[in-house]
């Protein structure tokens, strides 16, 4: 089982926004005259399988339905190179990019089947909701960035931090990739 999620963040400025200079700093306001259109917005997707606790993560500039395809593709490789080869279900919540028929035909294609959650009900996918808490507590408010590419970096060297080395308590305080299965070279073996 698969749980899909996505944050939507404000973008930073480079050099900064007044997170990091001070509302109504000269700092802030030099950054916000810099860019005569307003910033936009960054969007963090992620999938954390249930079972593992193994997590995917990449900021993109939109959540289309495209998009999240394309994401979700990419988890899938990612699940694969550990181990996780058959996913048998998608959790996701009712956005418009997780109800798109052609996000909901490529997951079942893909996948056995995909759920989503009753509305209004996040704890119904309360593994990828946890692990967005986590994320925002320990790298997108920890400190300031200097722009939104520093962001994006940390929460990489983060990802692989939560995977490899921090332990879980639902994982026998071991991190989440000591739960996959022990492949050589992470391949399936082939049985023909």
């Amino acid at each position: 089982m698969v749980h899909l999620d996505v944050k939507k963040l404000g973008r930073i400025p480079d050099g900064g926004g007044w997170w990091a200079h001070g509302r109504g700093s000269q700092q802030a306001l030099a950054s916000k005259r810099a860019h005569k259109q307003r910033v936009g917005y960054t969007y963090i997707h992620s999938a954390v399988d249930g079972f593992s606790r193994l997590a995917y993560t990449e900021a993109l500039d939109d959540e289309k339905a495209a998009t999240t395809i394309g994401f979700f593709s990419r988890a899938r490789a990612f699940f694969a190179a550990h181990g996780i080869t058959r996913i048998h279900r998608v959790v996701t919540d009712n956005g418009a990019n997780y109800t798109a028929k052609d996000f909901t035909r490529t997951v079942e294609a893909l996948a056995s089947r995909h759920q989503r959650i009753r509305p209004y009900t996040p704890r119904h996918n309360g593994k990828v909701e946890r692990y967005n808490r986590l994320l925002a507590d320990e790298v997108l408010y920890a400190r300031p960035y200097a722009s939104e590419q520093a962001r994006r970096e940390a929460i990489g060297v983060w990802v692989n931090h939560f995977n490899y080395h921090r332990p879980h308590t639902a994982c026998g305080d071991q991190p989440p990739a000591s739960r996959t299965p022990a492949r050589v070279n992470n391949v399936m073996p082939s049985y023909t």
